[in-house]
């Protein structure tokens, strides 16, 4: 069975934040949540770096297991879900998840903040799949129509990589190996190939 995951290209993202807004308007994302946004690492600086982050779906999830009503649920397919059904809004997945992704609607008091909120892999939720209850609490299950996360599919650059884990590394495998890596990746050999020495 395949297992699905998410990679970004730090070579290749351009900081535009498409799979941010894509995210946002497929699944009808409140305002004040994020489930996907762009970090900049050295930024204004010399190996500046954008990275897009969200739910990395891990195998051994810290959210799965620190949530006191074990409202966190892992599919055949290794995406971590959520039921907004059975959460009580602790917030226990957002201190102890080290992305970030779990995220309260709304800022406020304890007990006023609302269910959390956090990527789906376009995979829905525990509602019947296609359903309306499932669109409005988790927003559009397109890995049940066979397609990939949207964020995914928008990025221009394609530096959000999305899909079985397997195909995932082996693309970014073929990248790394095509445009070298560390001081082999820049410098007189590659420029000039024949006078390399």
């Amino acid at each position: 069975m395949a297992r699905m995951k998410f990679l970004c290209d730090a070579e290749r993202c351009i900081e535009c934040n498409a799979c941010v807004t894509a995210c946002k308007n497929e699944n009808e994302v409140p305002w004040g949540v994020n489930r996907r946004r762009v970090v900049t690492i050295n930024d204004g600086k010399p190996g500046e770096r954008s990275i897009s982050v969200a739910c990395m779906h891990c195998s051994d999830a810290p959210c799965m297991a620190v949530c006191p009503v074990d409202c966190f649920y892992q599919t055949d397919d290794g995406v971590v879900l959520h039921s907004k059904d059975l959460c009580i809004g602790c917030g226990y997945c957002f201190y102890a998840c080290p992305f970030g992704a779990p995220q309260f609607p709304q800022a406020g008091n304890f007990g006023s903040r609302g269910k959390m909120d956090k990527c789906t892999f376009c995979a829905g939720g525990p509602e019947k799949t296609g359903s309306s209850a499932e669109f409005q609490k988790y927003g559009r299950n397109r890995l049940a129509e066979g397609k990939l996360p949207l964020c995914a599919e928008m990025c221009s650059t394609k530096a959000l990589l999305a899909g079985d884990g397997n195909v995932v590394s082996n693309i970014y495998r073929e990248r790394v190996v095509a445009r070298g890596f560390g001081s082999g990746a820049w410098g007189w050999g590659k420029a000039y190939p024949g006078k390399a020495g």
